[in-house]
């Protein structure tokens, strides 16, 4: 039983070690040469702008919920001004980056990791090595540098869309004062607040690029190991991004 036992950790430290490794080289080869922006252009557009629409809807319906909840909760204490405070730092802060993230993994990363498993259990990858061409700096490090870019970017949109569903079930709906609601957010939410959310969303697009790419680039090469590849990038990213942006707002707050 102990030799079990000191077998499965020995095996789980080796798989960390690997997992780590990954991400290291995978930023490495973002300032090694050769360099080839289509590779990151595509991906960008993948990732970035073809998850546009169903962040944006996200966005609007979690800012019309909360403009709806926050009005109701605020108008038993008289505070109905406070509702643009409460529906922005809520949105900018916390729900925006996480929301965004998950977004963004059910489509984009999903499809990343069923993508590189296919080309994993096909050896196309292999055959990328015979041609000497780095698999990881090929496969891999464009879809980093086009998380890092776009996840900053659509939780802003996120924020903004949300933001703007807030106010039109809030003051449009409600009846909530509008003028309170845009001064409160004036007044109330500063670019510390606005940094945090954009911190969260650059590490979630890190995490969430490492994790989709690891568990697809290296999916088991039978009948099964796509699917099951796809499955864990999906729940190990979704797990990651709140268990990240519980240290992440523990430190930054």
């Amino acid at each position: 039983m102990i030799e079990r036992l000191g077998a499965f950790v020995i095996d789980r430290v080796a798989a960390l070690g690997a997992f780590v490794i990954f991400l290291a080289e995978a930023l490495f080869y973002l300032a090694a040469p050769p360099y080839k922006p289509r590779l990151a252009i595509r991906q960008l557009r993948s990732i970035g702008a073809e998850s546009f629409f169903l962040v944006g809807l996200i966005g609007l319906f979690t800012g019309m919920v909360l403009g709806l909840q926050g009005y109701n909760t605020l108008s038993r204490f008289g505070s109905e001004g406070a509702l643009g405070t409460v529906v922005a730092l809520v949105l900018v802060r916390e729900l925006g980056p996480v929301l965004a993230a998950l977004m963004v993994t059910a489509r984009a990363g999903s499809a990343m990791a069923a993508e590189l498993g296919s080309m994993q259990a096909t050896e196309q990858i292999d055959a990328l090595s015979v041609m000497a061409i780095n698999p990881v700096q090929y496969l891999v490090s464009p879809r980093v540098l086009a998380g890092i870019v776009s996840f900053p970017l659509l939780t802003g949109l996120f924020d903004v869309i949300g933001i703007w569903g807030g106010w039109a079930v809030g003051v449009g709906l409600m009846g909530a004062p509008n003028g309170p609601f845009f001064n409160g957010i004036k007044q109330n939410m500063g670019p510390h607040d606005i940094a945090i959310g954009l911190y969260k969303a650059l590490v979630f697009g890190v995490v969430v690029m490492w994790v989709c790419c690891y568990k697809g680039y290296n999916a088991r090469r039978m009948a099964t190991g796509v699917s099951r590849a796809t499955t864990e990038a999906v729940v190990l990213s979704s797990v990651l991004i709140l268990v990240w942006d519980y240290f992440l707002t523990s430190v930054l707050l």
